[in-house]
């Protein structure tokens, strides 16, 4: 059985590949500022993780997922989303505190409960945060949304997903009302830090820093 450290790595290494070309290199300085640890420990994990097999390591390079490697992280990742649904969805948490339960249930190593929680939830596609959910094979939809903020004055969008699970950024848009499925429209841009001035649901206002725009998620109306 592998340990909790390990499969952290694995699931770091995933998170800071996602989107980029086939066997993309994450360098030791990054993972280490990702992780908040030393590059002298990054490296030495990595040597852990290349004598496993996860990894493809070339020293003052970085490291890159192999078949295995990545067939752990999607499934670490599968079992974090899935956990997400359900303390949301059937144990009432908010979106802003299942991440860091999450992260300690997805090391329970059973197959055969993971199998059963998606079975139990009903199959579902997308997290609390908006997120896909890898399916049983390990297939995951490309996200096709967009930031908020390349969304124009006057411009209508509904909220997809956020990208970051920082539970201080996902309290601030639930404070305001904002949540997956709510729609947006541009009121205004702010000349002095480019905040938007927005109309959710065609009711109520809210005002968001450039920087939290830049982490929401939206799919505009056509």
């Amino acid at each position: 059985m592998l340990s909790q450290s390990i499969e952290d790595y694995i699931k770091a290494i995933w998170t800071l590949s996602e989107g980029k070309e086939d066997k993309y290199a994450v360098s030791t300085n990054v993972l280490a500022s990702h992780l908040m640890t030393s590059q002298a420990s990054v490296s030495e994990m990595y040597k852990r993780l290349a004598d496993k097999e996860f990894i493809d390591y070339i020293p003052y390079q970085g490291g890159s997922l192999s078949p295995k490697g990545r067939q752990l992280a999607v499934s670490l990742i599968r079992k974090h989303r899935l956990w997400e649904v359900f303390l949301h969805a059937k144990l009432g948490f908010g979106w802003e505190e299942v991440h860091d339960i999450a992260e300690q249930l997805e090391h329970i190593h059973s197959h055969e409960l993971t199998k059963r929680l998606d079975a139990f939830l009903d199959y579902p596609s997308i997290d609390p945060h908006g997120d896909y959910i890898p399916d049983a094979e390990g297939n995951i939809p490309k996200q096709r949304a967009k930031p908020l903020t390349e969304l124009t004055i006057g411009g209508v969008a509904k909220v997809v997903g956020v990208l970051d699970s920082n539970s201080k950024l996902l309290s601030l848009l639930s404070q305001k009302g904002i949540g997956l499925g709510t729609s947006l429209c541009i009121q205004s841009i702010l000349p002095f830090d480019d905040s938007r001035v927005l109309t959710l649901n065609e009711k109520q206002s809210a005002e968001l820093s450039y920087k939290a725009c830049e982490l929401i998620l939206i799919q505009e109306n056509r």
